[in-house]
């Protein structure tokens, strides 16, 4: 069946070329309109491989999606752009970086237009990127409202405790609250006040973007939040869209000129608009839990910060030649200390080779996925990029109340007198804690000195700013761990400074890690076949991620691990 499958992938493949060899170029009348659906998720990652795409795997790189707005702003084919905004599946930080394309496009002098086509109720963010458009219309069954920002979190323990199932947690850092998601059954005062901190803070750029997208007051806004609009005819009526109207009249509105699609404009060379790089920069994406290995993905599909994978990578764009210095791009929660101690490592080993290191971090950048690029040249981030969470925790079940309800016997042989610290059945000796709470104080103290010799900070100062704590990178930039505020844009306006370009010069940015060959990509498009047909997987986005989170905790039961809270998201 595998070589069937390889076979039907490689006709398709042959089919593929063939048409994009023999079709000719699409050709860009002026007073095009461009058409830009977004919906879903943009990964962190390079485009995904020809072979993926045909057998349904439809993600796509964020960086690309924001090249080709930035080829359209240079065409002066194009005199405006649509965009088709569905449901999306983003974070905070790519949102941001999506309305400063969407504002860029306008000063370019190129009219922007979005259609609103939502289909769940929750439209804070997808609205938060359209209003950064000259004109906002909603079609007449939109039912995306605005209802203001809120997050939730779980709180596991009582779960457990019904099954007889204890954990103990053992962390460094106040607002290290990680564990206590499985472990209590409530929010402590620290991670209450943690939590209030990044909603006020993502709120205020929320409310501050929205009213100086639609000309409206601060104060404005927070009147409509307190009383929602329930229908598009009254996000019209509230000033938050200009028209209800269908997808056939946003057209005609924008200017009905001839229309292209995205999918077909991607194929137009970006050189044919003018744009001419006089340097490489390598884009080297670090995304996903931060694990041990070589891996590019997990089962399910998601990617992986894999150590020898990412460490390879910043080797390989530091040893190139044609390479002129290194993008950093970071979108990971964390996870283990010794993988990010290792892509730490080999960051400094690329400066090392003389080439400028900026980090750039999207949605999230904590606790591991800060360890590995705070030894950068410069720190980038998103004002509503999470950042930081300094600490680590151990988290470890304890099993005997459920043994004994199952009338499960269990025997223990040690020798040592901590031997028994990994033993689940039976609670931590006072010896054995003592043990545990020694080793993950020495994470955090390697942590800490980490950040302070890539921040130029003093360990006190990098402690204080610490202590487990999630900010957001407009609050990261006022305590030293963020240098410059802007998304991946910025990032690389920062490295043409340090190579001593110009900031608007031409650059290519050549993605790392490289892509797979082939046959690797068939065989883990057949892994991930067999993985999409596991139940879990089927599971909502939101409870997949709780799953994942959980696997990663679990998987490592009794060792140190640098994770944020899982569920750090708001809505």
């Amino acid at each position: 069946m595998r070589r069937v499958i390889a076979l039907l992938v490689l006709l398709g493949l042959v089919s593929v070329l063939w048409v994009l060899l023999v079709e000719s170029k699409p050709e860009v009348e002026r007073g095009s309109t461009l058409v830009v659906e977004l919906s879903g998720g943009y990964v962190e990652s390079a485009e995904s491989s020809l072979l993926a795409r045909l057998l349904g795997d439809g993600s796509r790189s964020f960086a690309s999606l924001l090249a080709e707005l930035d080829k359209a702003a240079r065409d002066d084919r194009i005199e405006a752009v649509l965009f088709r905004v569905r449901d999306l599946n983003i974070g905070w930080a790519k949102a941001e970086e999506l309305r400063e394309a969407l504002e860029l496009l306008g000063e370019s002098g190129t009219r922007t237009a979005a259609f609103l086509e939502l289909s769940d109720f929750s439209g804070n963010l997808e609205i938060f990127v359209a209003s950064a458009a000259d004109s906002l219309y909603a079609s007449p069954a939109n039912s995306g409202l605005l209802l203001g920002l809120g997050a939730q979190y779980y709180f596991l323990g009582g779960f457990w405790e019904r099954f007889g199932v204890d954990y103990e947690v053992e962390g460094i850092g106040r607002y290290k609250s990680a564990g206590e998601m499985l472990s209590k059954s409530e929010m402590s005062e620290p991670h209450r006040e943690m939590a209030n901190s990044l909603l006020d803070s993502l709120n205020e750029r929320f409310v501050g973007g929205l009213a100086e997208s639609r000309n409206l007051s601060a104060q404005q806004i927070e009147a409509v939040l307190a009383a929602p609009p329930a229908t598009p005819g009254a996000l019209r009526e509230r000033g938050i869209v200009d028209a209800v109207v269908a997808w056939d009249e946003a057209v005609e509105r924008v200017g009905g000129g001839p229309l292209i699609e995205d999918f077909e404009y991607a194929t137009v060379d970006a050189r044919s608009v003018g744009f001419d790089p006089v340097a490489r920069f390598a884009l080297v994406y670090g995304s996903g839990a931060v694990v041990m290995g070589n891996a590019s993905m997990t089962p399910s599909g998601a990617p992986e910060l894999a150590s020898d994978r990412v460490s390879a990578a910043l080797e390989d764009a530091a040893k190139d030649p044609s390479i002129d210095a290194i993008i950093f791009r970071v979108d990971s929660p964390g996870g283990s200390p010794l993988a990010s101690e290792i892509v730490w490592r080999a960051s400094q080993q690329a400066r090392q080779a003389g080439k400028p290191l900026v980090a750039s971090f999207s949605d999230t950048a904590a606790s591991g996925g800060y360890y590995v690029a705070c030894g950068a040249d410069a720190v980038v981030a998103s004002a509503t990029s999470l950042v930081g969470s300094i600490g680590v925790f151990a988290m470890r079940p304890v099993v005997d109340r459920a043994f004994e309800k199952l009338d499960i016997g269990v025997a223990t042989l040690t020798r040592g007198a901590n031997a028994d610290a990994l033993m689940l059945a039976e609670p931590l000796t006072p010896s054995s804690r003592a043990l545990l709470r020694s080793a993950i104080t020495q994470t955090y103290a390697l942590f800490t000195e980490r950040v302070a010799a890539g921040r130029g900070m003093s360990v006190d100062a990098v402690d204080r700013v610490a202590q487990g704590r999630v900010w957001t990178g407009a609050q990261a930039v006022t305590r030293g761990l963020v240098d410059v505020l802007g998304g991946l844009r910025e990032a690389t306006a920062v490295a043409r400074q340090r190579v001593g370009l110009p900031r608007d010069a031409d650059v290519e940015l050549v993605p790392y890690p490289r892509s797979e060959g082939l046959q690797a990509q068939v065989s883990a498009l057949l892994r991930g076949a067999s993985a999409r047909l596991h139940p879990a997987v089927i599971l909502p986005e939101r409870l997949r991620r709780v799953g994942d989170w959980w696997l990663a905790t679990a998987a490592a039961a009794g060792s140190p691990q640098l994770l944020p809270p899982f569920l750090v998201e708001i809505h």
